[in-house]
């Protein structure tokens, strides 16, 4: 039986009157990167947000099914959504440093969890930048702005602050729609190394070209619904249902 990390069952979302996710029952594996795709709008984004309660921040939103995260729901009561996104990371489209310095961005996480010991912060500061290969390009100046980063750079330190408390989830929403192709490459590159540091990923692309290159599994939503899912592989060679082939094959999206 495959290993999987999370799971979502007849999971609806209403935004008001709007129905944004459909039933979507969906299995993710632990330790894969799985790719969302689909045209604009079609709520992979959205659904995205609700493997970490990020819909909660949302006025006027309405959830019905649920989600396990290693077999708890993660909307059933009593459940601390802090401890759920420190185990459940973002990051955003836009990189977004904090207007700090780089060293005071990454161990923010932490501090705000309690820690205070200077020489485990620095060590937490340190394997996430290595973690998120960056830690070469930006050792020499930690006390300096985050802001002063390119935007590749800024993007990756926000990967390092995702990382720094711990998650054992990385979720990110179009994470190169915004960087150079150079900078693109190396956070695809990332994707892959953290698969094998035993992080589960599942990353928004609107790049088909990017999720073949990057990812285990495919997940393909159209309005609202989750269509087809599987190996990537499969679903980019041999997909089952008519609506997949023709996203794949451009003729609409």
């Amino acid at each position: 039986m495959e290993d999987i990390k999370i799971r979502t069952e007849r999971l609806n979302l209403y935004y008001g009157k709007n129905h944004a996710l459909k039933n979507v029952t969906v299995r993710i594996r632990r330790q894969a990167v799985t790719a969302l795709i689909g045209p604009s709008g079609c709520g992979k984004s959205t659904f995205l947000k609700t493997l970490n309660r990020m819909n909660d921040l949302s006025g006027n939103v309405r959830i019905a099914g649920e989600v396990y995260l290693d077999g708890k729901n993660i909307y059933g009561p009593g459940v601390d959504v802090s401890k759920l996104r420190q185990k459940v990371g973002m990051v955003f489209q836009e990189p977004n440093p904090f207007p700090m310095s780089i060293y005071d961005n990454v161990a923010y996480g932490p501090r705000v969890h309690g820690m205070k010991d200077r020489t485990a912060l620095d060590r937490i500061v340190e394997d996430s930048l290595k973690g998120a290969a960056i830690w070469d390009e930006v050792k020499e100046r930690l006390n300096k702005s985050a802001l002063g980063l390119s935007g590749g750079q800024k993007q990756r330190l926000c990967i390092a602050r995702a990382m720094a408390v711990g998650p054992e989830v990385l979720l990110m929403d179009e994470p190169t729609s915004a960087l150079d192709p150079v900078s693109t490459a190396k956070v695809e590159e990332l994707m892959k190394e953290l698969r094998k540091k035993n992080y589960t990923v599942v990353v928004v692309t609107h790049n088909m070209q990017q999720a073949a290159r990057v990812s285990d599994d495919t997940v393909f939503f159209l309005m609202g619904e989750a269509v087809e899912a599987g190996s990537t592989y499969n679903l980019f060679s041999g997909p089952k249902d008519k609506r997949t082939a023709d996203y794949i094959q451009g003729r609409f999206g």
